[in-house]
Parts: C-alpha cells; structure tokens; sequence
C-alpha cells in the first residue's frame, strides 16, 4: 500500500503540513472575498422560471396589454355574530382611509384608487344624496372627498344609513350605481361581502376593503415601499379594530421573515446542544471537536465566497445547502478522524518504516501524530475522492432542470462538496497533525484517543448486534428491504404534487414556545388563518387570485366572440373559478365589457343593437366595426380585455378570469385551461391559459420533471462512475451495482414515507432525490471500501464484516446522529417550509444510515458467498 496513489497523497499532505495549512487559510481568504465583492441579489419564487407557451403568453400580454401593475392588499373587517355594516363601523374605516392619506410616507405608496370597500360606496352615495338634495341647477359630479364622505355619515343617524346601505345594496337603485361610481374596480357592491351574504340584508359579520398600491420596483424588483407600507397599516388597523387584519404580499413577507427568524432563535440552541452534544460524545476530546468547527466554518467560508462569485441570487433551495454541507462535514470529519485513531491505537508492526516506528516509540507506544495521519489519511482519501465526486454529480445533475433556479441551486451544491472535500482531506488533516505535534511535544499530551466504536459501551453493543444481521439471515433482510422499497415507490405515485402558497404561510407557535422566556418567546402568527379565511368567505383580490385566457387570431369572427361567452358555462360550484352571486364565472372579457359598457352609453347601445341579429347581446357582423364604436367609447375599459394595433387591427382578446386565491396551482391551471380549451372551440382562433396561478402550476411541473430527470442522471452517472472506479481498484464489476443498490432503496423508502405522512413535492422538498442519493452514496462507498479493504487483510468473512461495521460503522453512527439532529431540530419551526424540509431531509440521513449498516453488509455477504460457489 505505501507506493499506492492515496498513500502518496496523505504523505505529502502530512510531510508539508504547515505549508498546506498556510495555502489552505490564503486560498479560502481569496474565494471567501467573492461573498464581499460579489452582489448575488434577493430572489424569490419568481426565479423558478421556465420557458412554456404560458410564459410566452403571460409576456405577450404584459407587452401589449395596459396591464395593472399595482399592487393590491385585502382589509378585512369582522365581527363573528355581529354586524360590520353599522354606521360606527363604516366610519371607523373611512377615518382610517383618513389617517393613512394624511401620512406622507404611507400615501406616497398609494395609487390614485387608494382604499376601496363598501366604506367608500355608502360614504359616495351619502355626499350624492346630499348634492343632489342642495343643488339649484345640475349638482357636482366631483368625486367625492374622504372628508366629504365622512361628513355625510356623521350627519345621518343609524336608521338613515341603514336605509341608505339598503338603497346601495339594491342594484336597481339610483343609489347603488352612484355609490360604484366611486373610483371602485369591483363589479358591484356585494364584492365586498361575504359569499354566505344574503342579497336584501343589511348586516354582515364581515367586510372586504382592497388598497391599491403603487409599484415602485423595476420588472425584476419587489415594490418594497409598498411593501413596507403594509406591515405599518397592518399595525394600525389592528389598533383601529376589534377583529380585522389587512392581508398582502408586504404582510406575508414580513411575517415569514419574522417566523424564519423566531424559528431560528428556537431551534438553533437546541440544534447546537445536540450537535455539540454528539460531537463530544463522537469524539471525547476538545481539541477534535474545534477542528471539526474551523473546518466547518472554512466550508461556510467557501459556500458564501463561491455564490458571491458566481452572483448566485437568493432562493428557497438555497436554504438546504448549508445543512447539506454540514451534515457531509461532520461525515468527512468523523471518517478522517477515526481512522487516524485506529491507526494511532494500531500495532507497531503495522508501521512500515523504521522512521514511523521510531516516532511511535516516542509516543509511548502508539503510532505518531504524522505517522497516524498518514495511514489514516491513506485508509480514506479514495473513499472520500469516492463520495466527492459520486455527491457531487448527484447535486450536479439538476443542472438539467428548465428551472434557473434549480440550476443555480445544483452548481452551488457543487463548489460546497469540493469545498467540503478540500477541508476535511486536506487542511483539516494538516492541520490536526501541527495541533496534536505542537501539544504532544511541548505540554506532554498524548493526543492518541480510541476510535468511536471500538471500546467497549453502548454503541459498541449496538454495531456488534448489527453484525449478526448479515451473518444469518442476509437474503431475508434483502427481500424485506426490497418489499419495502417496492411499496414505498409505489407510495411515491401518490404524493402530492399540487403547489398551494398557504402551505409556505407560516403558523402560530404551540403552547409550548410561547411560554418561553422573553428573548426566545416567538411571535403570534395568524396570517395562514387570515389567509384561510380569505379564501372561504371572498373572491380574493391580489396576487395568486386571476389567470388569464389569451386568444390569438381573427377575434372579430362572431364565433370567437361567442365561444367567449361561454367559455364559463362548464364552471360549476366545486371548481376554483369565482361565481358571482347570480351564480355566472367571474370571467372577464369582449363580452362582458361590450355588455357593460353598453349598458351606459347610448351610442354603443344603438351600434349593439344594428349588429345583434339574434338578441344574446353581443354582435353578430361587421364585429370590427362595433369594436371601433366601443374604443370610441371607453379606450380603457376596451383595451383591457382588445388589443388593437397603431393601424386599427385587433389582433388578439384576453379574458380576465378570477380564482379562488387559496386554491392548488394544478387545480386552478386545470380550471383556467379548461375555459381555454372552449375558446379554442372556435376554430379560427387560438387561446392560452396564463397568468400567475397557472405559471405556477408550469413550474411546479417542471420541478418534477427535473427530479425524474435529475433522478436517471444521477444514478447512470454514478452507476458508471463506481462501476469504473471498483474495476480499476479491484477489478470487479458487480461492486458499483452493488454499492449503490442501499442508496436507491432508502431513496424508495423516504418517498414512500412522504406518502404516509402527507409530506408534498413542493420547491423545498423537489431536491429530496439529489439529497438522498448525496448523502446514502457517501455512506455506501464508505462501508463498500472498507469492507474491501479488511476483507483483502483478513481470511474470514465475519472478521472483515465485524471491522468495517464496528470501524466505519461508528464513524457512520456519529456523523448520522449528528447531521440528523441537527436537521431534525428543523422540525420545530414556526415555518413550514423548514418543518418539511428538517423533517425530509433527517429521514434521509436516517434510512441512509440504517441502508448502508443493514442492506449493504448483507449484499456484500451474498456477493461473496455467489464468487465463492462459481470458484
């Protein structure tokens, strides 16, 4: 072995220890200086982008539609048994409108529209009572003021504005047309109540009111102001109200933040305590476990430098790397370390030069610190070469996914394997020799410990039970892991697939957080009931809340026109498209406007009326010249739903459909294609579902996608790369098969568990494959090379079965108790997204784990005992 590559390695690293050290500490400075110079910017899940036909769609519309850009946030007032529709009540929230006009830096972020609510249709229909009551000649048809509106209430008596809210809420009264004409995009009062209201009634236990905001970011920024904006209102309408809260993207984000953060303040005291705590119990030594940190923190150190180089923009995958890295740190730490010890503890027989044994007689016996570094260096640098690569093209193969930010997430995962590689094969060892050198020779310590494993205890017990399984029944514990792994791919075609955003919404911390002391007691977090709430009592408005319906071609053909018009006729109560209250589809589009705007003005009545021939409202010929007439009468409200070009041809329409805001991406793209698929009916044009909720579902269809593939890459590529390797070091072609087999069914048995407990493919769990194959692969190769190794070195079977499990089973035991702690403790977030992920990913290391000291000996076991009947 000493003329063998890994041992000419570990005796140049050892015999130029200091030397490696001072080239690792500069080299990790240089790329650590990419976290301070590069910029990699803020990203959200607006980076899981992928080019579609409804991505094109969405930008086509963005270009030739007057899109609006605002941004809307939902205000919600409730009383449960009461009534929100009394004077006081209204008041209440047009002083709020008020106070927030009045202040500069909240008004700043509103558009013209500002608050929009029943509030404001009551208060506008009050001041139009009033003018008309006072007027001489022809009254003002100003818009009326917050203050004007105010007055008006404050002037009427309960029963007044009793009477007056009836008036408004009857469709057919003067007063209910006036009260919309109040700047309010909603289509009629009854947008602003509760889907169980009762037409007719006065009373209603809740309100919605809508607050458009300015969009002050650039096509690729958040409207941050905005944002901020509504964090500050939230606060005030929760001082102004019993039981109200305003819901936006501001308030989500600040909450989420806010939850990540007293997540973190929670569970990073236990993690470090269990971590450290199986640290100390792994090693049983001070000066081992800060090694295992500063090679922890040169890691980390690498990770920010690498993505500020590469300008790597922040998203919710990224989260994984740093504990991705963790967990193999400790693993590569672990296996170094305890094989130094081994060697160190070793026979001086086993020392092959006189030099070696010269310095083992110095230490009392056992093997020197560069003598011990070099055996065991050598024991591992293949194994963990091995694991690098193999872990490496596991990351890397999400490179093949449509989504950037997967990508980014694959190249990133990457330079942290090698980073990881580059500290815990080469400056970490150095570096241990120079401690253990420098404390032996001037303080007198002898610095040679006992691997994990091999004295006698509880985990000495536990591993010497585990090498009973292979000996007597290895076939029986293959076919049960097999039955196992069969069952839990078949679990895995159940899993949930369907991206919901309530499912990231963070959630109120159990009874016993809150009852932490003060620096660590989380917040109160109600935004996932706000939110649920929202999408059972009303069509919500904002973000997540429309998709749209792109046609393209002849849309002044009478039969394109009427295919829109019924495209909403299959929508039924159970899907996620919004009925209105006379029980139609909240669809938008030429019909409805043509319909609307009809209504109002007589010129465009008259030209309905000559192109109609069959009485449904809509025209029936010359429909290029009705749509002149409408442009001619409303360009606004025509251009949002025709597009017609600087030469006067309408080259496509859209429809404007709203959704339940609470609903599945799938499920509302599935509904949103379906209204497509019925334009599309009509055969001289073509129609697209897009917008937000649909793009989505796009995605989240294409994480999948990039997991099957990422899944066949990684396991060709990593089949191949060990079936090389093991031909190469052993000539054996059946050992790269048979090395990864545990890797694929722990894979087999995590997805099945995810199907028990109700775990979803989502953006933070769509890395689980890479993750699992990573981490088990760099188990296996661990346990396979050893195994190898000691089966080379010693005549029986059970000897060679009892070694690699009780050597490298202990180093595998502490580095899989630590990492699956640590990620583990995840678990106790306030945040979803970081349940789900600690949870999935502790199960990896777990079934990982119990793959790789269970599955793999008995195969291994099998294998020998199938060469020896062919021999």
């Amino acid at each position: 072995m000493s003329g063998s590559p890994a041992t000419r390695y570990a005796e140049w690293i050892v015999s130029h220890s200091r030397l490696v050290v001072v080239l690792g500490l500069l080299l990790t400075a240089v790329v650590a200086a990419g976290a301070a110079i590069g910029d990699p910017g803020d990203g959200d899940i607006g980076q899981f982008e992928t080019d579609s036909e409804e991505t094109e769609a969405l930008e086509e519309i963005e270009a030739t539609y007057g899109t609006d850009d605002a941004v809307v946030a939902q205000l919600v007032v409730r009383d449960e048994g009461g009534d929100v529709l009394t004077r006081d009540s209204l008041l209440e929230g047009l002083r709020l409108q008020r106070d927030v006009r009045e202040d500069e830096e909240l008004n700043a972020t509103l558009d013209e529209r500002g608050f929009v609510g029943l509030e404001n249709v009551v208060g506008t229909a009050a001041v139009v009572e009033d003018r008309a009551a006072e007027a001489n000649g022809s009254p003002d048809t100003s818009e009326p003021t917050l203050e004007e509106q105010i007055a008006a209430l404050e002037s009427r008596s309960d029963e007044e504005v009793e009477a007056l809210l009836a008036d408004v809420l009857d469709p057919e009264s003067d007063e209910g047309r006036q009260g919309q004409s109040a700047g309010s995009e909603a289509a009629d009062p009854y947008d602003f109540l509760p889907s169980d209201y009762e037409p007719g009634e006065t009373t209603a236990d809740a309100r919605i009111a809508f607050v458009f905001q300015v969009d002050d970011g650039g096509p690729d920024e958040d409207p941050r102001a905005a944002y901020d904006a509504q964090v500050e209102l939230a606060d005030q309408v929760d001082e102004r109200f019993d039981d109200a809260f305003l819901f936006g993207q501001g308030v989500v984000d600040e909450a989420s933040s806010n939850a990540v953060g007293d997540s973190f303040a929670i569970i990073t005291p236990v993690a470090l305590v269990l971590v450290l705590g199986v640290l100390a119990f792994t090693y049983r030594d001070v000066v081992d476990v800060l090694l295992a940190l500063v090679g922890i923190g040169v890691v980390m150190a690498w990770l920010a430098g690498v993505r500020g180089w590469l300008e790597i923009p922040s998203s919710q995958l990224l989260i994984a790397v740093p504990f991705l890295l963790i967990g193999l740190s400790i693993d590569y730490a672990l296996h170094v370390v305890m094989r130094y010890r081994e060697a160190r503890a070793g026979e001086l027989e086993a020392v092959a030069t006189p030099e070696r044994a010269a310095s083992a007689t110095a230490n009392g016996g056992s093997v020197g610190p560069r003598a011990g570094m070099t055996l065991g260096l050598a024991g591992v640098a293949l194994a963990l070469g091995a694991a690098t690569v193999s872990t490496g093209v596991g990351f890397l193969s999400n490179v093949v996914s449509p989504l950037g930010a997967v990508r980014d997430f694959a190249v990133l995962s990457a330079g942290g394997i090698l980073a990881t590689f580059v500290a815990f094969a080469v400056f970490v060892p150095a570096l241990k020799v120079e401690v253990d050198e420098r404390l032996e020779s001037r303080f007198g310590r002898n610095r040679a410990k006992r691997p994990f494993g091999s004295e006698t205890g509880l985990s000495n017990q536990v591993l010497s039970r585990v090498v009973a399984v292979p000996r007597r029944a290895p076939l029986a514990v293959v076919l049960v892991a097999l039955l196992l792994a069969v069952g839990g791919a078949y679990g895995a075609t159940g899993i949930d697939t369907e991206f919901n955003q309530a499912d990231f919404l963070p959630e109120d911390a159990p009874e016993w957080a809150t009852s932490l002391p003060e620096p660590l007691a989380p917040g109160t977090y109600t935004i996932s009931d706000d939110a649920a709430y929202l999408g059972e009592n009303f069509a919500e408005r904002g973000e997540g809340s429309q998709t749209q319906v792109l046609i393209r071609g002849p849309v002044t053909d009478p039969d394109a026109l009427a295919a829109m018009d019924e495209a909403g006729s299959g929508v039924s109560e159970g899907d996620t498209i919004v009925l209105r209250p006379d029980g139609e589809a909240a669809i938008e589009g030429p019909p409805t406007v043509i319909r609307e705007i009809a209504g109002d003005n007589d010129t465009v009545a008259a030209a309905l009326e000559e192109r109609d021939t069959d009485g449904d409202g809509l025209p029936d010929e010359d429909v290029a010249g009705f749509y002149d007439v409408l442009f001619d009468a409303d360009a606004d409200r025509a251009s949002d739903v025709l597009y017609r070009t600087d030469s006067g041809e309408y080259e496509s329409a859209r429809l404007l459909v709203s959704v339940q805001g609470d609903a599945p991406a799938q499920s509302v793209a599935d509904d949103s294609r379906d209204i497509a698929a019925a334009v599309d009916d009509a055969e001289s044009v073509s129609a697209v579902a897009t917008g937000g909720p649909v793009i989505t579902a796009v995605v989240q269809d294409a994480l999948l996608e990039t997991l099957v593939e990422a899944f066949v890459v990684t396991l060709v590529v990593v089949l191949g790369f060990l079936t090389a390797l093991y031909w190469v070091r052993h000539r054996s072609l059946s050992l790269g098969a048979v090395t990864l087999a545990p890797v694929v069914a722990a894979l087999a048995w995590l997805l099945g568990t995810m199907a028990l407990l109700d775990l979803p493919f989502n953006s933070e769990t769509a890395v689980i494959t890479s993750l699992a194959i990573g981490l088990g692969v760099d188990y296996s190769i661990h346990v396979g090379e050893r195994f190898v190794a000691e089966r080379r070195e010693r005549e029986s079977l059970e000897d060679a079965l009892e070694a690699t499990i009780t050597g490298t089973g202990g180093a595998l035991l502490g580095s899989a108790a630590t990492t699956a702690a640590g990620f583990g403790v995840l678990a106790l977030a306030l945040a979803p997204p970081l349940q789900r992920f600690g949870l999935v990913t502790g199960l990896s290391i777990v079934f990982a784990f119990v793959a790789c000291l269970t599955v793999l000996p008995c195969l291994l076991v099998l294998r020998e005992r199938s060469l020896d009947r062919a021999s």
